[in-house]
């Protein structure tokens, strides 16, 4: 019976336990998404949704207690600024655990472990991620996707004999004439 045992030990002693843990939480609130073990990302959930209630009552004690356990005081910024609003009108389930298989080496069962989000955050993140992107290089959605096209369309014009083609027929479809070949007798 496990009456009375509040948490996993995953084989560690407390600090390691703690360290571990607090560097899972802050990773998963810098980048939203992780991949671990479900063990590990079973008690991570835990730490992160208390982490996102402090963040949503947002007052001093609540952003000391999350510095405290936070390791980076930029993602505790980003957890009060930007994490904790999208979760105001929710009461729970903030994060989601997705399991991915196991792991080569040692079998291991590995998960994501990743804040929700609404359809509405993703396209907008999608939106914001495209353009950045077309800024990096330099060019509007607009000329990127003309440019791709133009690119496609100089590929299908240069048709060229592939290497390393079989030698039956060639590019205008005239068989290739047949190799020499010396005739001799094998040995051995």
């Amino acid at each position: 019976m496990r009456h009375r045992r509040d948490h996993r030990k995953l084989s560690r002693t407390a600090a390691h336990r703690r360290a571990l843990l607090r560097n899972l939480v802050t990773a998963l609130f810098q980048y939203e998404r992780i991949e671990t073990t479900v063990a590990k990302a079973k008690e991570a959930r835990r730490l992160a949704e208390r982490l996102i209630t402090f963040g949503k009552r947002g007052d001093l004690a609540a952003r000391r207690h999350v510095a405290r356990f936070v390791v980076r005081p930029a993602v505790a910024k980003k957890l009060f600024d930007t994490v904790a609003p999208w979760y105001a009108e929710r009461q729970g389930g903030y994060t989601r655990i997705i399991r991915i298989g196991h792991r080569l080496g040692d079998a291991g069962e590995t998960a994501y472990l990743e804040l929700v989000k609404t359809p509405e955050q993703k396209e907008k993140e999608l939106k914001a991620r495209e353009a950045t992107e077309a800024v990096k290089t330099g060019k509007g959605a607009k000329a990127a996707k003309a440019e791709k096209a133009a690119r496609a369309k100089a590929e299908a014009a240069d048709e060229k004999p592939k290497r390393g083609r079989k030698r039956g027929a060639g590019p205008t479809g005239v068989p290739a004439p047949a190799k020499k070949t010396r005739h001799s007798v094998k040995t051995g």
